[in-house]
């Protein structure tokens, strides 16, 4: 009964203290990007007045999109609010003093953190998603802009696609509709064996269900005279409820889209390096919850008599930063498709759990 209670206790201390720092840094989140919301409100809005609550409501459905980034940092600085909070009030000397190891009063603290993620990955995350996907078409609507989800980072629009006749590499001016509408478009045009067949220029072009449907369009091809059609059909296995997901940021993705998102762009033969990597790290995230508890305890267990602690929690925030570096460092290489993604995302977090296991083992055994 007694250690029922001390780990309700202590389950409640730690989820107080990790969902605290997760408001606080959700609150500084929200005030930074309602600033640049007001910046593009100055900016765009010349003939449409948006209302304040309009601007408040757009950044709150922005915010979980933002903020789900942050579990892993607010469970590191939760824990080591929480360990230091036992350790002045004397409660881990205490523990100690009952025959109490430091893996027994960190149980509730790693069933709180992989709970945490869990719910971040399949709850959470889906519902950002749809958030951000709703506050760009409000955005859309309030300033008369939409996003490009085909704009390259500089130059034309482009896309390399597969299709039921073969490859094709689309190149376009402008997008529109989200990526569904192209505008002044060239495709260059290759049989199954890759073998170029012919190039069309056309006016506009627009995804429907298993093809691009081409207005006035050019079409040249070797040994033939350039034909113009009204409408032309180029073959394509996008459609038009993936391509935006496919070609876009993976920010506006659920969990649950991700597999299906991942064997549409494959079979159009476009590359999936990073919904894959942003699959496994949503599937790794409980266990980084875990690590970030582990990284917090060996700079959080010690003594206040003994001093130091200021110089510790810093050690251990300078850590935390580190690792989130390698973290992202690692994240870039397995998007290049130097290493394989599982490896890109889980050898940072297995790495920072040996050394802070190896760490608490020395502090604790000697």
């Amino acid at each position: 009964m007694i250690g029922s209670t001390l780990n309700w206790y202590l389950g409640r201390k730690f989820l107080v203290s990790i969902l605290g720092t997760f408001l606080l840094c959700s609150v500084l989140i929200f005030m930074i990007d309602f600033v640049e919301l007001l910046r593009q409100a100055g900016k765009y809005d010349d003939e449409n007045n948006v209302s304040g609550l309009m601007l408040v409501w757009m950044t709150l459905l922005r915010l979980p999109a933002y903020t789900e980034f942050l579990l892993a940092f607010a469970v590191q600085v939760g824990s080591i609010q929480t360990l230091l909070f036992l350790s002045r009030k004397s409660e881990l000397a205490v523990m100690r003093a009952g025959g109490m190891s430091v893996w027994q009063f960190l149980r509730p603290a790693f069933v709180i953190a992989f709970l945490l993620g869990l719910v971040g990955t399949t709850l959470y995350n889906p519902m950002a998603a749809a958030a951000r996907e709703k506050s760009e078409q409000l955005f859309a609507e309030a300033f008369g802009r939409e996003a490009n989800l085909l704009r390259a980072k500089s130059g034309e629009s482009w896309i390399r696609q597969n299709g039921v006749d073969g490859q094709s590499v689309l190149t376009a001016a402008h997008a529109a509709n989200k990526g569904l509408k192209l505008m002044a478009v060239s495709a260059i045009v290759y049989n199954q064996d890759g073998i170029f067949v012919e190039r069309v220029d056309a006016k506009s072009a627009e995804l429907k269900e298993g093809y691009w449907q081409l207005e006035d369009a050019w079409v040249a091809a070797p040994g033939r005279k350039p034909t113009k059609f009204g409408t032309y059909l180029l073959s394509t296995y996008l459609t038009p409820e993936r391509v935006q997901d496919a070609l876009g940021t993976v920010i506006s993705v659920s969990f649950w889209d991700l597999p299906g998102l991942i064997e549409v762009a494959e079979k159009a033969n476009l590359s999936a390096s990073r919904l894959h990597i942003q699959y496994m790290l949503l599937l790794a995230r409980p266990m980084l919850c875990i690590a970030m508890v582990l990284l917090a305890a060996t700079v959080s267990l010690r003594s206040f008599r003994s001093g130091g602690i200021q110089t510790m929690v810093i050690t251990g925030m300078v850590g935390g930063l580190g690792f989130f570096l390698l973290a992202e460092v690692s994240r870039q290489i397995g998007v290049a498709g130097l290493v394989p993604p599982w490896a890109a995302v889980w050898l940072p977090i297995l790495l920072v759990m040996l050394v802070s296991l190896t760490v608490l083992l020395h502090q604790e055994d000697g």
